[in-house]
This record gives structure tokens, C-alpha cells and sequence, in this order.
């Protein structure tokens, strides 16, 4: 028997192709209690170029025209549509963060560094050395216990303000700033033992704003740490509350276990009237840096309005399955 290996490499882009139509459409479906259902809307920039690859090894191989495959290209042209108005705004839409002004005084300049460490990870000596060539004015570590802390303790002298709560449930944090922190406050929006830091940054310049640093739990179940397996996520709605009833300009940072362009994300982005600084600007994904292909952006900056933006970047690897994510703000003075 003679096999058409034409055929069969045909038939399953076809196959492949229709479980990313399938998949694309699955991902439109939001306000569901099933983790894998939510996670569908990460991988959008993956989907897309899936979608991308198929129609063009389809329109290869195609040499004869079936109602099936005419139904996946289809498909996938939709699918190409779907994840292109989800993620196109990052890529070539408008900055929602304006540039900052090239003769703003630094003064009212910061740096600011957040990275999820990964608890397991001991290879602090990296991630210490990021800090040194970077230099940011606060660093925002996640996932520390008590081993973490205790090597980041080094920054004490050159970080005087700083806020720590390690643990060992993969949500502690610790804050350290060149900035005096002020009216400093650790709440707990859902789970007891998953902190949020929340203080009054004070600048140079003299002026202030409100810096909010979270770590939601994950969409995915785990016996280890804390979940929201068959419950809504709301920390993030609390911090959007919170943000819409301050009087001074906001920052919202940290790991959000969630895509931006997620409805949960959204809501809290509207509800705080905030900004994402990648919007105009880029995905920057900042997980898996353990995978090449399968990587999204989770770990973001958002901003009230006054804030201009100098620089965004994304670290580099340094042990975690997190890249760090660095951003120089601008505070303008009032005029």
C-alpha cells in the first residue's frame, strides 16, 4: 500500500489547525470557574502564529479544494482576526503612557524593578547583580521566603526603606527603596496568606505618589499554594478600588498571573483608571523564560495618567521562570 505522505502531512495541519480554531474560540468565553478555560486567553501571540502557519502550509499543499479545509482556512483566518485585535494594540497601537519629556528634571525620575524570583531558585548572586547594573530606585522581589530575604539583606545599606514578608507558600514579598516609603501598609485582598505592599513613595522633587505591589494567586490548582480554583479573582478589582479613591497619581505593579488584554485585567485597568505602559510599545513576555515559544506577558506596570514613561525593559534571565521587567518613570512637577 502505498502511502501519500503529501496527504497525511495535510491532514494533520488540517487536524492541527482545527484544534486552533477550536481552541481560539474556547478562549472567548470568559466569567468560567474551569482554570483550563481560563488560561486559554494567554497564549494569543501563539495562537496567531499558528493560525499563520497552517493557512500557508495549506495553501502549499492544497492542490485539491474540500468543504474541510475550505472550513479550517476559514477558521483560521477568523482565529488570525480574533488574536490580532486582542494583542495588535501592543504591537502597533497607541501609547497609552506618554514619552517622557527629554528635559525632564531627574529629580522626578525613578527606576523601578519587579521580578518574580521563584522561590526554589538560588542563584541570588544574579539577580543581585542585575540590580547592581541596573540601579533602580525600588526593587519589588515576589515569591521570597526567608533564604531570599536574608540574601537580599546585602541591599540594605544602599536601600534603606523596605518592606518583607517572606514565606513559603510561593507569594511572599519584599520591597526595597531608595525612596522613602510612607503610611506603609501590607493588605490581604483575598487569601490570608498572600500579601500586597501598599505605600506613599516620596520623590526628590517633592512629589508623591501611591505604589500598590501584588502577587494574585494563579488560575491553575495546586495542593501546595494557594489557588482560586472554582472562585473569581477579585484581589485585583480591590487594588482597582483602591486606586479610583486616591487622591495622588498610582502605580500598580508585580506579577499578575494574568495576560493584560484578560477581561479580570481590564476591569481592574478601567476601574483605576490606569495605563498599561506596553500598550504602543511591545508584549515584553516575561514568562516562561523556560520556553522559548510558549511565553506571555504577566508581570506588569500600570499607571495613572500624570506618569510619562522613559524606559521599558524586559531583564534578562537570571535562574527564575520570570524574566524581570524594569520601567524609568517620570513624574512631572505641576506647573
Amino acid at each position: 500500500m502505498k502511502v501519500n505522505l503529501r496527504s497525511v502531512f495535510l491532514n494533520i495541519i488540517l487536524g492541527v489547525g482545527f484544534l486552533v480554531i477550536l481552541l481560539s474560540g474556547l478562549s472567548l468565553i470568559h466569567d468560567v470557574s474551569y482554570w483550563y478555560a481560563k488560561i486559554l486567553d494567554f497564549p494569543r501571540l501563539q495562537y496567531l502564529l499558528l493560525s499563520l502557519l497552517c493557512i500557508i502550509l495549506i495553501l502549499f499543499l492544497k492542490w485539491r479544494w474540500t468543504s474541510i479545509s475550505v472550513f479550517v482556512v476559514l477558521g483560521l483566518a477568523g482565529s488570525i482576526i480574533i488574536h490580532s485585535v486582542k494583542i495588535g494594540p501592543y504591537l502597533v497601537g497607541q501609547k497609552k503612557v506618554a514619552a517622557a519629556d527629554i528635559n525632564h528634571s531627574k529629580a522626578s525620575s525613578f527606576k523601578l524593578l519587579i521580578a518574580n524570583v521563584l522561590i526554589s531558585n538560588r542563584n541570588a548572586d544574579a539577580f543581585l547583580q542585575l540590580i547592581e547594573e541596573h540601579d533602580p530606585d525600588m526593587v519589588l522581589a515576589m515569591e521570597v521566603d526567608a533564604w531570599w530575604v536574608k540574601q537580599l539583606q546585602i541591599l540594605n545599606p544602599e536601600f534603606p526603606y523596605r518592606m518583607e514578608h517572606p514565606l513559603d507558600n510561593a507569594y511572599g514579598m519584599a520591597l526595597y527603596s531608595k525612596l522613602p516609603l510612607n503610611d506603609a501598609k501590607k493588605r490581604f485582598l483575598k487569601h490570608d496568606d498572600v500579601p500586597s505592599f501598599h505605600a506613599t513613595v516620596a520623590l526628590p522633587s517633592g512629589q508623591k505618589f501611591a505604589f500598590h505591589g501584588i502577587h494574585p494567586v494563579a488560575p491553575f490548582p495546586s495542593e501546595k499554594y494557594p489557588d482560586n480554583i472554582g472562585e473569581s479573582e477579585v484581589a485585583l478589582a480591590k487594588v482597582g478600588a483602591l486606586v479610583a479613591k486616591e487622591q495622588l497619581p498610582s502605580i500598580v505593579a508585580g506579577d499578575f498571573n494574568d495576560v493584560s488584554w484578560s477581561k479580570t485585567t481590564r476591569f481592574f485597568e478601567n476601574r483605576g483608571d490606569l495605563r498599561n505602559v506596553r500598550l504602543g510599545r511591545g508584549l515584553f513576555n516575561s514568562f516562561s523564560a523556560d520556553s522559548f515559544f510558549m511565553r506571555w506577558p504577566l508581570d506588569h506596570f500600570f499607571v495613572s495618567e500624570e506618569f510619562q514613561l522613559k524606559e521599558l525593559e524586559r531583564l534578562g534571565d537570571f535562574g527564575s521562570d520570570h524574566f524581570p521587567m524594569l520601567a524609568e518613570f517620570v513624574l512631572p512637577i505641576p506647573k
